[in-house]
């Protein structure tokens, strides 16, 4: 038995602004990347890391890890056509008859607090699938097709993080179904097989670093 964490970065930059893509921009002198890594090997320094990363920019990151002496041992996958696929080609790289549990991470999330993911994991395990959540503090408008909108009552609606756990062998059913534009993250493709996700409590710091704003803020939560 092993658990696994599967860090999909994927990312071009493109709302950054940048030609360098996100995840390898510098939070207080370390790569986003690398901070991300850094927490699940903090939870444990046993889990498998599978790096998902598209081809072209696998020799920056290796030269990235070089420069920074990053030694945290990581298994690379090609990323995908889309994420669906990338997460798929992570889960090739664990055996197909292992037991465990599998998490799925956004590359550009470095801040998730090491009891959250404690807690994803051990849900997902006698679960068989769990996930982040943190409450809406804003208020909602539902945009109708008429042009109109309507208040939508807040507490019945959750904004989702990751990581996103799952049984190995459920995940791994989950991704041999084909590809729909229904499958907006890891849940979703679980839940399309008839499971039942159970909710976990994320915290409000585990941001996705994805505009120039996300990358100002980030010093304060390293």
């Amino acid at each position: 038995m092993a658990d696994y964490i599967i860090i999909v970065a994927g990312g071009k930059g493109l709302r950054m602004g940048s030609d360098i893509p996100k995840q390898f921009l510098p939070v207080e002198g370390k790569p986003v990347l690398m901070r991300t890594i850094e927490r699940f090997y903090h939870y444990s320094s046993q889990l498998g890391i599978i790096l998902v990363l598209p081809e072209s920019q696998q020799a920056y990151w290796k030269e990235l890890c070089g420069q920074y002496g990053f030694r945290i041992p990581c298994q690379i996958a090609n990323g995908g056509e889309t994420r669906f696929h990338s997460v798929a080609h992570g889960l090739k790289l664990i055996p197909d008859r292992e037991e465990g549990v599998v998490g799925v991470h956004d590359g550009v999330r470095p801040f998730p607090a090491i009891q959250v993911i404690a807690n994803c994991y051990e849900t997902a395990r006698t679960t068989g699938a769990a996930i982040p959540v943190v409450p809406v503090v804003e208020t909602l408008r539902l945009l109708k097709r008429d042009e109109n909108s309507v208040t939508v009552p807040r507490s019945e609606y959750r904004l989702v993080q990751t990581p996103q756990t799952f049984d190995i062998q459920l995940l791994k059913r989950a991704y041999r179904q084909d590809y729909t534009d229904a499958f907006t993250d890891d849940a979703s493709v679980v839940e399309h097989l008839g499971h039942t996700i159970t909710l976990v409590e994320g915290n409000r710091e585990n941001i996705k670093i994805t505009t120039p704003y996300d990358l100002q803020i980030a010093p304060s939560l390293v």
